[in-house]
């Protein structure tokens, strides 16, 4: 069955750094746009990133542009966030999604995995 499982998250200081991970399996990953979205307690999901089924195109929100990066290694079956310069307000749980379609617009999303959270405090 098609598994998704973050992780990376923990706490982080104000400009720093996290790198968070999603291991995928069940499925032919290379096939798949993935994305990356975040939900703080109380408020709606932010699509945060997505990328490609082959990484050839990228997509950020405007909030975490020029901060975080995504990436993929469909050899290894995993689709990474690098974030750097977090701020307070990046604190979120961050889920990784799989689309319906090898591109991530207008996509569905049929699979998500249990979450990471990052907390960025001092």
């Amino acid at each position: 069955q098609v598994q998704l499982v973050e992780s990376g998250g923990g706490l982080a200081q104000p400009g720093g750094s996290l790198r968070l991970s999603c291991a995928a399996s069940g499925f032919t990953f290379s096939s798949y746009a993935m994305s990356w979205a975040r939900q703080v307690p109380g408020k709606g999901l932010e699509w945060v990133s997505g990328i490609y089924s082959d990484g050839s195109d990228t997509y950020y929100a405007d909030s975490v542009k020029g901060r975080f990066t995504i990436s993929r290694d469909n050899a290894k079956n995993t689709v990474y966030l690098q974030m750097n310069s977090l701020k307070p307000e990046d604190t979120a749980l961050y889920y990784c999604a799989k689309a319906l379609t090898p591109s991530y617009y207008y996509a569905m999303y049929d699979y998500w995995g249990q979450g990471t959270q990052v907390t960025v405090s001092s």
